[in-house]
């Protein structure tokens, strides 16, 4: 029975970690963060595979939780997809670390390790491990001269940022 226990714990929890190299941030301000952002990059991943045009909308649940809605444009479908799920606390609301879910009882991180905390206009979020990456913006473009700062940032802490896909958003 220990053993039933101990596989369904780390079913249900062993995406919620973080890369050793990544720190979630601290000061973190959720209402500050609601809203609108736009993929600008990302690593590759079934779930977003031939995605462009993608965004996040987060907004408050009832319950204190986070309502996540994804969109993206798959253009060889000619249609978009839509993937709502909701995030939630791991530690505290002060800090950048979160859990999500799309499929029900099944959580993995994203952990805010890169924030412009003056206007919460860029992010980066990274997931359990270093295959998981997104740079974030409130706009669907920046600065190259911050593309590159950000991408640099994220490869210092061992994510393969010769893989990013930089997303299109025409």
């Amino acid at each position: 029975m220990k053993k039933i226990v101990a596989l369904l714990a780390l079913l249900l929890g062993g995406c919620v970690g973080m890369p050793d190299t990544v720190r979630p941030v601290e000061g973190f301000q959720l209402e500050r963060y609601l809203g609108t952002w736009y993929e600008i990059a990302r690593l590759d991943h079934p779930f977003e595979r031939g995605l462009t045009r993608v965004r996040a909308e987060y907004s408050l649940r009832e319950d204190g939780d986070v309502r996540v809605v994804n969109h993206g444009y798959n253009a060889e479908e000619g249609r978009w997809k839509k993937a709502e799920g909701r995030a939630r606390f791991v530690q505290d609301p002060q800090t950048g670390y979160l859990k999500v879910s799309f499929f029900g009882p099944f959580y993995g991180s994203y952990v805010i390790f890169e924030l412009d905390h003056e206007n919460y206009q860029y992010a980066v979020v990274s997931g359990p491990d270093t295959s998981y990456l997104w740079i974030l913006a409130r706009t669907p473009e920046i600065d190259a001269e911050l593309k590159a700062e950000l991408t640099v940032r994220a490869a210092a802490r061992g994510f393969d940022t010769n893989a990013l896909i930089f997303v299109k958003h025409d």
